[in-house]
């Protein structure tokens, strides 16, 4: 993966414009990718943040070394006023609502500013409301005590959907390594995360990574993270800990002025998560308990992700230890079949299946994932894989998965996956 700052594959919001050549994206550390998060929308956060100081390139790459593509959910809220930017004169009329008037970049980036404590600023980018792309601003920031990255964004989603709860619930630590996180409704009913963490899960560079998830009750999503280094990537560590305490955090993602700034967004659709319907006859948030039901009976299930359309995992043991199970279920991946399929087995059917062994994430010593990957001739790729540790991150617990390649293999032909099953 580019360890540029300007260069991180990991942009959701240009998605869906991109999923074509996006596909095509090959990894050698699948097991890193796993590890950016739990369901859906925690890899969609752990992605997401990358963006923020990562440019604008648009591929977002999750899953047992899959990749599959994200839209960000848009909500438009039906206001009774609109609040006014930085050049309005007069409010508008509540029977009336209009757009606020327009945030320019350099607005996003003095506003910014002032909430930041006594520093100095370098490398400032940032986009305005002008824009069809969410408001952002990204900086380094250099207090005294040493250069940090930071970056904040400003959009919309729907604040009473799955997608708000994934935003602002802190991760299984089954899946993500982190040192603190909290989640909580503010006095306003907003939900916020504050999340201490690392840049990469496996803790392969001392760089660390905080971040701040606010959506608020009209549907105001704000993200601020900030590193310990010039650069999310590819720079050192210049200081202990990032900049911004926790309380800090939250001072500046709660401030009035990103909620005028979402105000002046333009207004657009609002599309599914991932940008296409499940498959008919697979219910929305099944996967896990679909996946449940697959396993043989020695296996019992001692934890598991919360609901979601197209990923899952489940930490099971067969009486030798806990073992990792994860799951991504994506429709509308056929053109994926000359790029992970090239060399796979064809079924008499037309479905193709590969099996692969690979190392788990750096900096976890022993750790194997064996993954079964399968693709149907309309598009519907699922694939599971298995490890011998109950959480990726940590250093292997037993010899092997709890489940054999034929099982796992057995599991991602099945035929309850399939649409109409």
């Amino acid at each position: 993966m580019p360890e540029n700052q300007y260069e991180d594959p990991f942009e959701d919001r240009f998605a869906a414009a991109l999923r074509d050549t996006g596909h095509s994206f090959r990894t050698d550390d699948p097991a890193a990718l796993v590890g950016r998060g739990e369901v859906r929308g925690r890899r969609k956060q752990l992605l997401r943040r990358t963006a923020v100081l990562g440019g604008m390139t648009g591929v977002a790459l999750v899953g047992v070394g899959a990749t599959l593509l994200l839209t960000p959910e848009v909500y438009d809220p039906r206001r009774t006023s609109a609040a006014a930017g930085p050049a309005a004169t007069a409010s508008p009329s509540a029977a009336s609502p209009s757009p606020a008037e327009p945030f320019t970049g350099d607005d996003i980036l003095r506003s910014l500013k002032e909430l930041l404590p006594q520093g100095t600023y370098k490398e400032e980018q940032a986009q305005g409301t002008g824009s069809t792309m969410p408001p952002y601003a990204r900086l380094v920031f250099d207090d005294g005590e040493g250069a940090a990255a930071l970056g904040l964004s400003v959009d919309r989603m729907d604040p009473g959907g799955e997608q708000a709860a994934q935003w602002t619930t802190c991760p299984d630590k089954a899946v993500v390594a982190y040192d603190d996180c909290t989640s909580a409704t503010q006095p306003d009913g907003s939900r916020l995360m504050l999340l201490r963490g690392y840049e990469y899960p496996d803790r392969r560079v001392d760089t660390k990574w905080w971040n701040a998830e606010l959506v608020t009750p009209d549907g105001v999503h704000v993200t601020l993270s900030e590193w310990n280094a010039p650069a999310q990537k590819g720079a050192p560590v210049s200081r202990p800990q990032p900049p911004l305490s926790v309380e800090q955090l939250k001072e500046v993602v709660t401030a009035h002025v990103w909620r005028q700034v979402a105000a002046a967004m333009p207004h657009g659709p609002k599309p599914s998560v991932t940008g296409e319907a499940p498959p008919e006859g697979r219910p929305s948030g099944a996967i896990a308990d679909t996946l449940t039901g697959l396993l043989p009976e020695d296996l019992k299930v001692t934890d598991e992700s919360g609901p979601g359309a197209e990923y899952a995992y489940l930490v099971v043991d067969d009486g030798k230890g806990g073992s990792l199970v994860q799951i991504n279920v994506q429709p509308g991946m056929s053109d994926m079949a000359g790029v992970l399929f090239e060399d796979a087995e064809k079924l008499a059917d037309g479905r193709l299946v590969t099996t692969r062994q690979s190392p788990g994430e750096k900096g976890a010593e022993g750790v194997v994932m064996w993954t079964a990957d399968t693709l149907r001739p309309d598009g519907l790729r699922v694939v599971v894989s298995a490890f011998n540790t109950p959480a990726q991150h940590q250093d292997a617990t037993r010899d092997t998965p709890a489940l054999t390649m034929e099982q796992l293999r057995e599991i991602a032909l099945s035929t309850v996956w399939d649409a109409g099953a």
